[in-house]
């Protein structure tokens, strides 16, 4: 199973909620934790990393605090990944790797992850994080609206 770490989905949860707000509002650690109900000292981190990756950009004094470096349409569930996980590498057989596998030279699949890495990184790349901050009913599904884009879609043989 692929799965991100949960720091990465604590980030998706604070951007998130960043990306409700206004544009230019600059929020604090103490209130993202508040209203996301994550833990301070991981939120504190977070928000620090994600500055540092410039994914946020951080102001000082009274009114400081932390706000999205670019539009929430501007940031990709990719830039995300990346930003918090590093490049998308399925396996440590991948072109260019650090050689993480013993097999790596005599290996027929060598190479051929690369199209499936960049295939996720491709998805990952056309989901906004205004999308993920859009919230979304539970009967958009029955209903058959896409959840990425809120555009009727094929039915898939459930009725609305």
């Amino acid at each position: 199973m692929v799965r991100l770490n949960r720091m990465t989905d604590y980030g998706v949860v604070i951007l998130c909620q960043m990306a409700r707000g206004s544009q230019d509002a600059m929020v604090t650690a103490p209130y993202l934790a508040e209203v996301t109900h994550l833990p301070l000292p991981s939120v504190s981190k977070l928000l620090k990393l994600l500055t540092q990756k410039g994914i946020l950009k951080a102001q000082r004094g009274a009114s400081g605090g932390y706000g999205l470096a670019r539009p929430a349409e501007a940031i990709t569930a990719s830039d995300i990944v990346f930003a918090l996980e590093g490049p998308i590498e399925l396996t440590d057989c991948i072109e260019g790797g650090d050689g993480g596998c013993e097999r790596e030279r005599s290996c027929s699949l060598r190479g051929h992850w690369n199209p499936v890495n960049l295939a996720i990184e491709q998805a990952l790349s056309k989901v906004t994080l205004r999308q993920m901050a859009t919230p979304r009913s539970p009967f958009d599904f029955i209903r058959g609206i896409d959840a990425m884009d809120g555009k009727p879609r094929i039915n898939d043989g459930v009725r609305p």
